[in-house]
């Protein structure tokens, strides 16, 4: 029996929620009203409601019931994303209904005549329903119609347009990406009026139902690759993506514990318009101010914006620097710790190379808390309000360098060369290939250290070989180095004149591989 006051409708429902499973929406309405119809009657449609989307629990969560020529209608929205402009200037036509006007056809009377908006569609199941509501749009429900009228008058909380702080240029458009999707197509949609500029939309996740735009060129990008990124994303099958990009990454990829990138991700539009006319498939995802580029390769990865935005020679010479330090950060701490461990390798003009005192700590022990040290500096800065960088950048040249030093902790050239290595890191462009090159570093150290000149040798080795073998979808992670094709490492080493890349990219597979006709010039 229920309890003293409780309807008996109520105490079904109560029971009924205790045993409801569902991962979809669909199974949550075919279990309350057996089927995925609209529901003619507006009571069992507000029940539906009430127990598949918490109506009446939910503040945010409304169903306004009101009158319209004789007519019953519910507006089902969302208070957060509903703009109130638009929709009391829809329900102010709408008062205008008469009775003998939707005698008839109340469904096309609605649709045709009294609602003044451009984007509206007519659903039939009350689970599209509530997913379009959820994503953002309005729904009108008519007494006895099992037709329901979608308005999209969806306005979301969205930042400016900032210019990226990791991919920042001197000269150049400062628009990035938001974390609105609408707004990061037309970004890149401003740039490239290709009539073959195709978006596609997915949905992924069963329970966030997180808006995924596949993004290429149809008449230049490898069809085969565009099916096998629309089948893995179609595949996936989990709760949801709240971390949006990276989650999605991971599962398409699959990449494992593997730390090198194997997708680009990039905040500017101008670089993914790019990318887009060199053949590249674009990975837009909902709620993420980044987007996915791929393939890619690890050159691809030490490239910047920046370069393309100085003269061609000017930018040869930032891209040398920028290789110089990265592969710096790489094998410089190694190199001199070998040359430490073994002062016969030193030639003469380098004699001056090393300590002349080792310290209290062993160099690889000095090493290795250097770069704890670091990463500790770092992590630090990026949770460290504004305000207090500066304090807390001068604690860590006064404490953890002058200080170390002076205590015997380091030796002065521990540090001068972890800050090289340091520096040569942060001029790396991609972030997680910084990340994922400190960690070979650290390898290298470490067999150095145990075993000299053959484990510097075997070490990276090593390393070459595993990025040979990485793949990013179907493509060498090595490529132009591996497979050997001169020409093209030479366009990444020497970034060439405009008018002089008349070719795209040959490991993207293009369908069309020429960037402009050849010159018929005699």
């Amino acid at each position: 029996m229920p309890p003293p006051g409780q309807p008996q409708d109520e105490q079904q429902d109560l029971e009924k929620k205790q045993h409801e499973v569902s991962n979809t929406v669909e199974e949550s309405i075919k279990y309350w009203q057996d089927d995925d119809a609209i529901p003619k009657k507006m009571e069992m449609i507000r029940h539906t409601l009430q127990n598949v989307v918490g109506l009446e629990e939910s503040f945010d969560v409304l169903l306004r019931e009101m009158t319209f020529g004789g007519r019953r209608v519910g507006l089902f929205y969302l208070n957060g994303f509903a703009k109130d402009e638009v929709m009391t200037m829809i329900l102010a036509r709408l008062s205008f209904l008469n009775k003998l006007s939707i005698t008839s056809n109340a469904l096309k009377a609605f649709f045709e005549c009294y609602i003044p908006h451009i984007q509206v569609e007519k659903i039939d199941k009350m689970s599209e329903a509530i997913n379009k509501v959820l994503a953002g749009s309005s729904v009108f429900f008519i007494e006895h119609e099992t037709t329901a009228l979608m308005v999209d008058v969806k306005s979301f909380p969205t930042r400016g347009l900032e210019e990226p702080s990791l991919e920042k240029v001197v000269r150049g458009s400062r628009d990035g990406f938001t974390e609105t999707l609408l707004t990061n197509v037309t970004l890149v949609r401003r740039r490239l009026r290709d009539p073959g500029l195709k978006y596609e939309m997915v949905q992924v996740g069963r329970r966030t139902r997180t808006d995924v735009c596949i993004a290429y060129i149809d008449d230049i990008a490898d069809k085969r690759q565009v099916e096998a990124v629309r089948k893995k994303i179609k595949a996936v099958n989990i709760d949801g993506l709240p971390l949006a990009d990276k989650q999605l990454e991971e599962a398409i990829i699959n990449k494992g514990w593997n730390p090198y990138p194997l997708v680009r991700y990039s905040e500017r539009p101008d670089v993914v318009a790019a990318h887009l006319l060199d053949g590249n498939i674009v990975i837009f995802v909902d709620t993420s101010p980044s987007v996915i580029i791929l393939p890619t390769t690890f050159f691809d990865l030490c490239q910047h914006a920046e370069e393309n935005r100085q003269t061609a020679f000017m930018g040869t010479y930032l891209r040398s620097v920028r290789f110089i330090g990265i592969f710096a950060s790489l094998f410089l701490l190694p190199l001199w710790l070998l040359l430490v461990i073994e002062p016969g390798l030193k030639p003469a003009a380098l004699q001056i190379i090393g300590p002349m005192e080792t310290g209290k700590i062993p160099l690889i022990v000095q090493f290795l808390l250097a770069e704890l040290g670091v990463d500790l500096m770092r992590m630090a800065a990026v949770h460290t309000p504004s305000p207090l960088a500066i304090a807390l950048g001068l604690l860590a040249a006064i404490l953890v360098g002058d200080i170390a030093v002076k205590a015997g902790v380091f030796v002065n050239e521990v540090i001068l060369y972890m800050a090289i290595a340091a520096v040569g890191m942060f001029a790396t462009p991609s972030y997680e290939l910084s990340l994922a090159n400190r960690i070979v570093r650290l390898f290298l150290l470490v067999a150095v250290a145990l075993f000299k000149v053959p484990g510097l040798v075997i070490g990276t080795t090593i390393w070459v070989v595993y990025l040979a073998v990485n793949r990013s979808y179907n493509s060498s992670y090595l490529w132009p180095f591996i497979p050997f094709n001169a020409n093209a490492l030479f366009n990444i080493l020497v970034r060439q004149p405009v008018l002089y890349m008349k070719q795209r990219p040959s490991f993207n597979k293009t369908r069309d591989n020429t960037k402009m006709p050849p010159d018929t010039t005699p």
